[in-house]
């Protein structure tokens, strides 16, 4: 029972540690790295109140050194499906009762502990178990899961606090209830807080969840899994089960007590749950929850008024942090030709200093690509631009998976805007580059525009801010995050909320009210305080 009207922790975002030499983070996070290293980790599923292993086990290796293993967790199958569904349903009433400040109280605990005694651990995870360097797991599997669980428990005392007008007489309220039944959580390699965010915003205003991580996620998953028992989340409200996605999609689908998704991942992933969702309409209690994040051919448009040596450098980070494995990394970059020949110096010497290899040398700008089927995948597009005679590789282009998946940061110039590199995704570090006449400016935003299915993210570099202006207004519907002078990554929570629209998801925005209040659903409340005894308006009285 709550007796007061509760103000949670004002949120601020957790502060970067930068891992510089003989700091303490980067002493934890290679003491942190030599453990997971000496060990081999043996990682349960978690349903209900248990711990769940088979004689399913699969190895866990870093793409950057694939011989070497990490552990081993435990594949489920249909039948563990439905113990996770049992196990959500059962804890359901008990969750969704709980006065929400106690709700609250557990993420933000989580939060404190990833801050704090977790922060090394979950950061060495994400860097062997994902090949990001220290710094790109900070921003990730720190920082911005700490913004998550901070910022979603504010977006939801907000939401709480929105209550409807009353007239005399009348006492209007509304409540924000849990959706009915229980929430899928199917969550990506790439960034541990968005594994992390997708399950716990629909848990903490009241859902059970079942959380499928991708393989190759399970080390930091596990992590965070840890955190949250740590912090008191009963069982069952959260089930981390590691299933074949076909075969848990078969069993969730087709429950009737199937509430909602919380996804990112692919385009057709995506397409094809929207489809499966749509054909089982018949057979759930309510419409389901249709929430998504999916690709993205991110463009950096540049203006002749534009700095070249920032261009560059947004490029260069843009397009090559973390391997270009990221939804927004820039992948198609359009540059007039008298800004092009200082971009491309300044992009030659920028990529000539970088090194590349595995996560624990510091020293290490670009580590591996996820595994192997990633990177068949992106060197099958730098092999055929070797050949085409629609573009050329001008920087880059090597590779070699004998010890760990690694690609050069390659640069493409295509003579063609609508080359095949141009417009599909690659989740690689792969950027084309098409170079224009800077009279043609306008010609190009239609280019940029229509040139890829997808509108997640994207940014102009310009000087003039009358072309500032026109180009944010032509492009409003090209990316669901636009920057102006800036990579069109790195999006902060609480700063500016992330989602795009067209084939790039649902634009419900991660890292603001607007995707908490898609797992809640409202019921208005009026109570008369006096109520009428007779049944007669004014208007029947006879003149």
């Amino acid at each position: 029972m709550s007796f007061g009207f509760f103000s949670v922790p004002t949120p601020v975002n957790e502060p970067v540690k930068e891992y510089r030499t003989g700091s303490p983070e980067r002493a934890a996070v290679k003491q942190a790295l030599a453990d997971f290293r000496s060990t081999q980790t043996d990682i349960p599923m978690y349903i209900g109140s248990q711990e769940v292993r088979t004689e399913q086990k699969i190895r866990i290796a870093p793409p950057h050194d694939h011989q070497h293993t990490l552990g081993y967790f435990h594949e489920g199958n249909a039948q563990h499906v439905d113990l996770a569904i049992e196990a959500a349903l059962e804890a359901k009433e008990a969750w969704a009762s709980m006065q929400w400040e106690h709700r609250a109280s557990i993420f933000l605990k989580a939060a404190d502990l990833i801050a704090g005694p977790y922060r090394a651990q979950i950061n060495a995870a994400t860097m062997l178990g994902q090949s990001k360097n220290a710094y790109q797991a900070e921003i990730d599997s720190a920082c911005e899961l700490i913004d998550f669980l901070r910022f979603n428990v504010h977006f939801m005392t907000e939401i709480y606090q929105q209550q409807p007008n009353s007239a005399p007489g009348v006492w209007n309220r509304q409540e924000y209830r849990p959706l009915e039944g229980f929430v899928f959580a199917l969550t990506p390699f790439n960034f541990t807080a968005i594994a992390g965010n997708l399950p716990t915003a629909p848990a903490m205003t009241g859902n059970t969840v079942i959380w499928k991580p991708a393989y190759t996620q399970v080390l930091s998953a596990n992590v965070i899994m840890k955190v949250l028992k740590e912090a008191g989340l009963p069982d069952g409200v959260i089930n981390l089960i590691y299933v074949d996605g076909p075969i848990a999609g078969d069993r969730i689908f087709s429950h009737p007590d199937f509430g909602g998704i919380h996804f990112t991942g692919s385009t057709k992933v995506f397409q094809e749950i929207w489809r499966t969702i749509g054909e089982n309409i018949h057979k759930y209690k309510s419409y389901p929850r249709i929430v998504g994040e999916t690709g993205g051919k991110d463009f950096v448009v540049v203006h002749e008024s534009a700095n070249a040596e920032e261009v560059a450098t947004a490029l260069v980070r843009g397009a090559f942090e973390y391997q270009g494995q990221k939804c927004s990394a820039a992948s198609r970059a359009y540059i007039p030709s008298t800004v092009w020949p200082s971009v491309e110096e300044k992009l030659r010497a920028d990529l000539a200093e970088i090194k590349m290899g595995g996560t624990e040398d510091f020293g290490n700008f670009v580590n591996a690509v996820i595994d192997e089927r990633a990177f068949d995948k992106i060197t099958a597009y730098i092999d055929e631009a070797k050949k085409s005679d629609a573009a050329e590789v001008i920087i880059g282009g090597n590779y070699d998976k004998t010890k760990g998946y690694f690609i050069e940061p390659t640069i493409l110039l295509v003579k063609d805007p609508s080359y095949r590199t141009m417009c599909e995704e690659i989740f690689g570090p792969v950027l084309s580059v098409y170079m224009y006449e800077p009279s043609a400016y306008e010609d190009i935003l239609l280019v940029v525009n229509q040139t890829s299915p997808y509108a997640l993210t994207g940014s102009i570099f310009a000087k003039d801010r009358y072309v500032i202006e026109s180009t944010t207004r032509k492009l409003s519907n090209a990316a669901g995050n636009f920057y102006i002078n800036d990579k069109p990554t790195g999006a902060v929570v609480g700063q500016q909320p992330f989602g795009g629209a067209r084939a790039s998801g649902t634009n419900d925005k991660a890292g603001s009210l607007l995707n908490l209040l898609r797992w809640v659903s409202a019921r208005t409340i009026k109570e008369t305080f006096v109520p009428p005894i007779r049944y007669e308006y004014p208007f029947l009285q006879t003149d």
